[in-house]
């Protein structure tokens, strides 16, 4: 470690711990978790490694690499606890008494494993000792470092729910004694589905931002992009993983061009296409044909939103899209995952191709689903405005920023309830 010659004030060592251990603690508790073997137990060493950043930071000063000391100082507490452990155990043999199989800390390399301790942490975190909510919830927790209240935002359930979860699948994950490996064959497949949605709300807590200061979040979104590659290299087989790759391939093309000089957000309609990767959509491009190549049936919903995402990617402006394409197909999607949200999103693409009036019922119909989600009022109100009807769009978009909860969106929604106002 370099401390530097004027160590920072206590606020500034503060914020800089927090936005590290933010982006690493993925890492720091995947690794961490293959030493101990227990998730739960992971997670206290990497907070323990947290601990003594705030304890020596502000003192010596941020060091050259601080996600590299943050895991070596996690690493360095995993080895002595598995040590203390050995130690025990052998006291324990020396006088006798039966004990549990102690905790191994190299094993040879299996070649059929998951070489990516991220992954691995998925896969295990998705073991079917959870149910499908607690394990979503407590992989995104671990993996994405998201918080509960950007977990519930996601899920659209309160806060209080979802920390229930992440405290019981942790402890059911240890009183089952559920080991930190990789499952094979037909058990992977098993956990499959609940692996890619962990991997797509990750991306999308990265794409748009639950809340905080920041539109974006682009570490989540290269995290969970990468899990998504290094899948479809696993299960070359598998036509929803191709799909999901093409998906975030597509999403993650449009990335330099959804926010403006200051961070703001920049809507679809508005963004300068040629800042559009087009080197991202031609993975794109070639995920969702290898999709289409391994299906045997009817496309998933992975592959059903690559298709949507790919009719974005291949249009020339916002007019020229395929509007009435994409609205069947999020026909297709809601006939095959139910969704209000996914009603949400035909509806738009409904009153891009109907119009708008044609789209205004299907709105009105989920609010009794979406009643706190921001994005319906916000959608009824570009709906309004396009209709003419500016003092209710006005209103549709003060009712959004209220209920959003980043601050970029909850600006951009209230800019819009002006000019609507002022028609």
């Amino acid at each position: 470690m370099s401390p530097q010659s004027q160590p920072p004030g206590d606020t500034d060592v503060r914020r800089a711990i927090e936005t590290v251990f933010r982006i690493e603690s993925p890492r720091i508790v995947a690794a961490v978790t293959r030493v101990v073997r227990d998730v739960g137990i992971a997670e206290e060493l990497a907070q323990d490694a947290l601990v003594a950043a705030l304890e020596q930071w502000p003192r010596d000063g941020v060091p050259d690499n601080p996600g590299a000391w943050l895991m070596t100082a996690a690493r360095r507490r995993a080895v002595d606890l598995v040590r203390r452990r050995e130690n025990y155990a052998r006291k324990l043999q020396e006088i006798g008494r039966e004990i549990p199989e102690t905790v191994p800390f190299d094993e040879p390399a299996d070649p059929d494993d998951i070489d990516d301790d991220l992954l691995r942490l998925v896969f295990t975190t998705c073991h079917p000792v959870l149910s499908a909510e607690a394990r979503v919830a407590l992989t995104l927790r671990l993996l994405g470092g998201l918080t509960t209240v950007e977990i519930a935002r996601a899920f659209l359930v309160p806060e209080a729910t979802i920390a229930q979860r992440i405290v019981r699948a942790k402890r059911t994950l240890a009183t089952k004694n559920v080991a930190f490996e990789v499952p094979y064959g037909p058990e992977r497949e098993a956990r499959l589905a609940d692996v890619l949605d962990v991997i797509y709300l990750v991306f999308n807590e990265g794409y748009a931002a639950t809340a905080g200061d920041d539109w974006l979040r682009p570490g989540l979104c290269e995290d969970a992009l990468r899990l998504a590659r290094v899948l479809a290299g696993l299960m070359p087989k598998e036509p929803e993983v191709h799909g999901l790759a093409a998906l975030l391939e597509f999403q993650a093309s449009r990335t330099a061009a959804r926010t403006g000089p200051d961070g703001e957000p920049v809507l679809l309609k508005d963004q300068n296409r040629r800042r559009w990767n087009r080197m991202l959509i031609a993975r794109g491009v070639t995920a969702l044909a290898r999709a289409e190549a391994t299906a045997s049936g009817a496309p998933g919903p992975y592959v059903l939103q690559a298709t949507i995402a790919a009719c974005h990617a291949h249009a020339y402006s916002y007019e020229e899209t395929d509007w009435a394409t994409i609205a069947t197909l999020y026909g297709l999607l809601a006939a095959r995952a139910p969704s209000p949200v996914v009603e949400l999103n035909r509806a738009v693409a409904v009153s891009m191709a109907e119009g708008p009036g044609a789209a205004l019922g299907i709105v009105d119909d989920l609010a009794p689903h979406l009643s706190g989600y921001h994005l319906l009022p916000s959608v009824r109100g570009d709906l309004l405005a396009r209709l003419g009807r500016t003092t209710e769009a006005a209103a549709e978009f003060e009712r959004a920023a209220a209920l959003a909860r980043n601050e970029r969106e909850r600006e951009l929604l209230l800019r819009r309830a002006r000019e609507a106002q002022a028609g």
